[in-house]
């Protein structure tokens, strides 16, 4: 049995003590992983001090680049859900739109919200307009759920500064700005495609109201705005200065031109600091004495993000320290591994682990943990092995995926229909993303 072999079985291993420590077991996801990381690290002959010094520097090394960028952004996105920001900016873009394009821009002001915001915050903001617009519109529910469930996820995934993009240029060691240019652009193509793809099939008669719906979804029509809510101007600001900041430095590269300055203020940190405090400043007329309060409680919950996103980060890494990923990276250099044989293995191994584990951040942040040590085997820029492995990490989310949950049961849904609504939206802007990727590589081949 060669080594790759070897060490792959005990990945399987590692992979099915993490599920029944989950699923059987009911333990926190993060003492799943850290078992399955003992695990991989005993069976493959790593030793326990030298598993325990990975599992540590997987997790230090993970959130000493991203962490305090993940709180900042929890805190941003809190604040703009409360004070009201994220209800105009949905409504403005709603509102300014023909009856005709109404779903899209529901769907787009998804995808706007969730750059901040979290999955699962943006669907419970959104359901309400997305009755509405159902309403207005004299559509089926499930085109209104479809959009927002699409644009949120596309967004959540490919867009920093959630983790698993804000992960990916620090693993794969490449500029952020090029990251949040390339995810974005990608994520909206995505999207689009994806929106149009499912309201067409949603007209051909793909959804079955019986088997598909287990009760009448009842919601109370849209609550009124908090008294001072921001405008939309204003309620953008959070959103938009963060993303300037981090341009600065990708153009003031591409220009030649180097800057302390530039260079300290589209740092992840200072970038996600500075739009935390336009949250701040624009949240102060509608939350008032309660800002503070809404502050501590973003960052209380966002303590499982973290941890959650750093024990994806320790697994990855006592992948790594195996030796699998460079024996891996060796055997396609023996063969002459192509760009596009090096995406396609990297899609492959995120969608096993986002089956397997049911979470798109730790399928993404292992497989790309995995895959660095293939940068240096390819002319192909990190961005598209970065997105490969976001595809893949939102390729198929199903039962054990708690986004599949927050959808299916916020509307009423079946798991059927869960699997209907969640499920193929995400497969869509799963395998737009990797057939972007795949052209990228064949013009490196």
């Amino acid at each position: 049995m060669s080594e790759v072999t070897l060490v792959f079985l005990w990945l399987a291993i590692s992979i099915i003590v993490i599920l029944v420590s989950i699923i059987k077991l009911k333990l926190n996801p993060v003492i799943g992983l850290i078992l399955g990381s003992l695990v991989m690290g005993f069976g493959t002959g790593l030793g326990g001090v030298a598993t325990i010094k990975a599992i540590g520097a997987g997790f230090g090394g993970l959130l000493g680049a991203i962490g305090i960028p993940i709180g900042l952004g929890v805190i941003l996105g809190k604040l703009l859900e409360v004070s009201g920001g994220a209800r105009v900016i949905a409504e403005t873009l709603v509102k300014k739109t023909s009856e005709k394009y109404s779903l899209y821009a529901l769907g787009f002001a998804a995808f706007l919200i969730s750059i901040p915001v979290f999955f699962d915050i943006t669907f419970i903001i959104l359901i309400p307009l997305a009755i509405e617009v159902s309403r207005t519109l004299k559509k089926p529910v499930p085109y209104a759920i479809g959009a927002i469930t699409i644009g949120a996820a596309g967004a959540h995934t490919l867009v920093p500064p959630t983790p698993n993009p804000l992960a990916a240029a620090s693993i794969l060691n490449f500029d952020l700005g090029v990251m949040f240019l390339v995810g974005a652009l990608v994520a909206f193509v995505a999207c689009a495609v994806s929106w149009f793809v499912y309201f067409k099939i949603l007209d051909k008669g793909f959804w079955n109201k019986e088997n598909d719906e287990a009760e009448v979804l009842d919601i109370q029509e849209v609550s009124d705005l908090p008294n001072g809510a921001p405008s939309f101007g204003l309620s953008m600001l959070p959103l938009l200065l963060p993303v300037f900041c981090i341009l600065l430095n990708t153009i003031s590269n591409a220009m030649g031109f180097e800057s302390r300055l530039i260079s300290f203020l589209s740092s992840r940190v200072i970038a996600m600091l500075l739009g935390t405090l336009a949250a701040y400043l624009i949240s102060q007329k509608s939350l008032k004495g309660k800002i503070d309060k809404v502050a501590n409680e973003a960052v209380a919950t966002s303590g499982i993000v973290l941890l959650i996103t750093g024990a994806g980060g320790s697994f990855g890494t006592v992948i790594k320290a195996t030796g699998f990923a460079d024996a891996l990276a060796n055997s396609f250099n023996t063969v002459g591994a192509s760009p596009l044989l090096i995406v396609l293995v990297a899609f492959g191994l995120a969608v096993v682990f986002r089956i397997a584990l049911g979470s798109g951040t730790v399928a993404s942040i292992t497989t790309m943990n995995i895959m660095a040590s293939f940068t240096a085997l390819t002319t192909l820029h990190p961005v598209f092995i970065a997105l490969a492995c976001l595809a893949g990490g939102i390729s198929i989310g199903h039962i054990n995926d708690s986004g599949f949950w927050v959808v299916t049961n916020l509307s009423g849904y079946t798991v059927r229909g869960g699997l209907k609504s969640y499920t193929i939206g995400g497969a869509f802007i799963s395998i737009i993303t990797i057939t972007v990727c795949i052209v990228a590589s064949l013009f490196y081949l």
